[in-house]
């Protein structure tokens, strides 16, 4: 089982407290460490000391980190031109010797638009299986060779598709709840499937339909990993799941519904849970990220169970 760590410094974090959590996720023996891609805090608070662009967050963490993996849940397609973007991802691949991976999605916080002047358009699904296409296909060309795309919203000619990723592929992570059009992308495109938190019923519905998306396109399912994203709040005891959560401004009980929470034990059993209808690795959703503890009791008490 893979653990990944996953933040949202959106709501308030510095690059010094993000490489902190990074330093600590590969000291840890974490798989990866992944941040969202937001421009404006979501909910109560000022959000001080305002956002940090992920793929400006990841190209500094790839030069100061070794080991784990590095990517984004989601890149939002609506932030970047994909030919941009394709070389963005592709030089921190580089800078990191390929431990890149690339979460794309739609975007849908139309807000954050509204507060950095980032045109929000009606019809963003297709839009995004542009980009898929581009960035994708870009990355895919032989050296030496041209890439062209001519579609409904972007257009490319003769693109020398340059630079190239170091890793001979890099994965790409599609998710989302849509029962039809997200199983289909991912089936055409990605490389893994993320179901964003959700229960164990909901997530075992959309693998299935992921899975039979993947097999329809003649690939066969197995070729994908599937995935959850979910909060987590880890404590020794019910006291110190309860100060977690309420430094998280959250109830304990809804946080044990929806997400990983409670005791190590409670939290390894959910874990199996979820591993019993397909979940192959799982996102934890970090929202405090001073308590550099919490991470070290996951990495001792839940990770050790479930590697």
């Amino acid at each position: 089982m893979d653990l990944r760590i996953f933040t949202e410094p959106q709501q308030g974090a510095t690059y010094d407290t993000l490489l902190a959590v990074a330093k600590a996720t590969e000291d840890l023996g974490f798989g990866a460490f992944f941040r969202s891609d937001h421009y404006l805090r979501m909910g109560d608070g000022d959000g001080l000391p305002g956002p940090t662009d992920a793929w400006i967050t990841l190209a500094g963490l790839a030069r100061e980190t070794k080991r784990i993996r590095l990517g984004t849940l989601m890149t939002a397609a609506t932030f970047r031109l994909p030919g941009v973007l394709a070389i963005q991802v592709a030089q921190v691949d580089q800078m990191s010797g390929g431990r890149v991976e690339l979460g794309l999605g739609a975007g849908w916080f139309e807000e954050e638009h509204k507060a950095y002047g980032i045109p929000f358009p009606q019809e963003k699904f297709a839009r995004l299986e542009e980009q898929l296409a581009i960035v994708t296909g870009l990355w895919g060309v032989k050296a030496g060779e041209t890439f062209s795309h001519h579609g409904t919203h972007y257009d490319l000619t003769d693109s020398p598709a340059l630079p190239k990723p170091a890793q001979t592929k890099i994965p790409v992570l599609i998710g989302g709840h849509g029962a039809t059009r997200t199983p289909r992308l991912t089936a055409q495109y990605a490389d893994e499937f993320n179901m964003p938190f959700s229960s164990i019923e909901d997530t075992e519905r959309q693998f299935g339909r992921v899975r039979a998306a993947a097999e329809q396109a003649g690939r066969a399912a197995d070729e994908l990993t599937y995935s959850n994203a979910l909060v987590v709040c880890v404590g020794k005891d019910d006291r110190e799941v309860a100060r977690r959560a309420a430094a998280i401004g959250r109830d304990v009980d809804e946080l044990k519904a929806n997400g990983l929470a409670g005791s190590p034990a409670e939290v390894v059993e959910k874990i199996g849970r979820y591993t019993e209808i397909g979940s192959q690795r799982f996102y934890l959703q970090i929202l405090d990220l001073d308590d550099l503890d919490h991470l070290e009791l996951i990495s001792s008490q839940v990770q050790a169970q479930v590697a």
